[in-house]
C-alpha cells in the first residue's frame, strides 16, 4: 500500500427537500454574488429553479444566471462564464444538474481569478493556485463531481476533452435530494450508473499488493450500483434505491477507494475521444470500452481479473484455466450494460473505422496512458478495433 494523504472538504447535505438550503449554505461560505449555472430547461419545469430562487433571496444573496451547459461541456460556454464573473465581480458559483454543469462551473472557478486563457490550465500551461468557490445541487447521479477534485472540458476547436485535477476545485458542499432524480430518462440513468461502476474499475484495476481492505470497498460498491440501478430501472419511484445509487456515485469518486493504490484511468481517456468527436454520451462510451480494454489487458494480471469474475459476477473460479473463469466475467459484464439499455459496440452507436486512427493518436498524445497497463497509441487502436465488432 502506498502511503497517502486523505482530505475530503466537501460539505454533503442528503435527503429530502435539501435543496430549499441552499441559499443559506452559500450564505455559509461568504457567498454574496453568485453565478447561477445549470443545463437546459429541466430545473424549471420541474419547479427546482423557483424554489433555489427562492432560497437565494431569501438570503439576500444576488445572481447571475448562465445555462446552456451540455452534455460534455464545451470550452466556449466556460468562457463566458469566466467573462461572466469577472463582470460581475461573481465571488461563488452555485452548479444545478449533474457532472457535465459541474465540471463547467469547476471551470468557470479557475479561469476567473486568471489572467489568461482558462485552456491553459488543461493543456498544462498553468497550475491551479486559486478558485471561486463552487457549491452544488445535484440532479443526475453519474460522474461524482460534486466532491471531486476533477473537471472535464471539450474544446470544440480541435475537439480535444482533457481534464485537470485539483483539489482546491472540490465543491465546497453538495445537495443531494435523491427525488431531484425522479424525472430522469432510463438512458441517463444506466448511463450515469456505468459512469460510477468505470470510476470504481480505474481504482480497482491496480498493481499496488497490500489493498485487500480497499479492494473489498470496491468491489461492495460495484455490486451495490449495479443492484441500485436495476431497481431504479424497475421501479423509478423507488426512493430508497435511487438514494442509495446517488450516494454510491458520490462514494466511488470522491477520492476514498483509491487511497494506498496507484489509479489507472486510460479506459477514460480512450472514451473522452469518443464523446468529444461524437458527443456521444460518457457512460455510454465507457460501457463500449472497459469490457475490451479487459479484454485487452487482462493477462497483465490474470489472478486480479479472476478475482473481479469471482467477486463482481460470482463466477465460478477454474484453477486449472483462469482465462476462461476472466473471460466469462467479462462476458457477464456485457451482459449487465445491454440488461440495463446500454451499448457494448461501437457499432451500436453508429461508430465506424473512420476516426479510430485519429483518435487514438489525441489519447496517447502526452505519451503512453495508464497506471495499470502502459497503453502507447497502437495498443488504443487495437482496443478500438476490438470494439468495433
Amino acid at each position: 500500500m502506498k502511503n497517502f494523504t486523505y482530505v475530503n472538504t466537501t460539505k454533503i447535505i442528503f435527503g429530502k427537500d435539501t435543496e430549499n438550503l441552499v441559499g443559506e449554505e452559500i450564505k455559509s461560505f461568504g457567498g454574496k454574488k453568485v453565478l447561477f449555472h445549470y443545463g437546459g430547461g429541466s430545473i424549471k419545469k420541474s419547479g427546482l429553479y423557483e424554489r433555489i430562487i427562492k432560497s437565494l433571496k431569501d438570503s439576500h444573496i444576488d445572481y447571475i444566471e448562465l445555462g446552456g451547459v451540455q452534455p460534455n461541456p464545451r470550452l466556449s460556454l466556460v468562457r463566458s462564464g469566466v467573462e461572466l464573473c469577472k463582470k460581475h465581480n461573481i465571488d461563488f458559483i452555485l452548479a444545478v444538474g449533474g457532472g457535465s454543469v459541474i465540471d463547467s462551473a469547476k471551470a468557470i472557478g479557475i479561469g476567473a481569478v486568471y489572467d489568461g486563457d482558462v485552456w491553459d490550465f488543461f493543456s498544462g500551461k498553468a497550475t491551479i493556485n486559486t478558485t471561486i468557490p463552487v457549491g452544488v445541487i445535484l440532479t443526475i447521479p453519474a460522474a461524482g463531481s460534486e466532491a471531486s477534485t476533477g473537471t472535464v472540458i471539450t474544446n470544440e476547436y480541435g475537439w480535444y476533452k482533457w481534464s485537470v485535477n485539483s483539489v482546491i476545485i472540490r465543491p465546497k458542499f453538495a445537495i443531494l435530494n435523491p427525488e431531484l432524480t425522479y424525472t430522469l430518462p432510463a438512458y441517463q440513468i444506466a448511463c450515469g450508473a456505468s459512469d460510477m461502476v468505470a470510476h470504481v474499475f480505474e481504482r480497482y484495476f491496480t498493481n499496488e499488493s497490500g489493498v485487500d481492505f480497499t479492494d473489498e470497498l470496491c468491489e461492495a460498491t460495484i455490486r451495490s450500483i449495479m443492484r441500485s440501478v436495476k431497481m431504479v430501472l424497475n421501479n423509478p419511484t423507488d426512493y430508497e434505491a435511487r438514494a442509495n445509487l446517488m450516494w454510491e456515485g458520490t462514494l466511488a469518486h470522491n477520492g476514498i477507494l483509491g487511497t494506498g493504490r496507484i489509479e489507472d484511468w486510460a479506459s477514460h481517456k480512450i472514451e473522452h475521444e469518443l464523446s468529444a468527436i461524437y458527443d456521444i454520451a460518457h457512460g455510454a462510451g465507457l460501457a463500449i470500452i472497459f469490457p475490451h480494454w479487459m479484454e485487452y489487458v487482462y493477462k497483465h494480471d490474470i489472478y486480479r481479473f479472476a478475482r473481479f469474475s469471482h467477486r463482481i459476477f460470482n463466477v465460478d473460479v477454474d484453477f486449472f484455466n483462469l482465462e476462461a473463469t476472466v473471460l466469462e466475467g467479462i462476458k457477464r459484464l456485457k451482459k449487465f450494460y445491454q440488461e440495463i439499455g446500454l451499448p457494448t459496440k461501437l457499432r451500436d452507436v453508429n461508430i465506424g473505422n473512420e476516426r479510430l486512427k485519429e483518435m487514438a493518436e489525441k489519447a496517447t498524445i502526452n505519451g503512453p496512458i495508464g497506471g495499470f497497463v502502459k497503453l502507447t497509441t497502437d495498443d488504443v487502436y487495437n482496443i478500438y478495433k476490438m470494439a468495433l465488432e
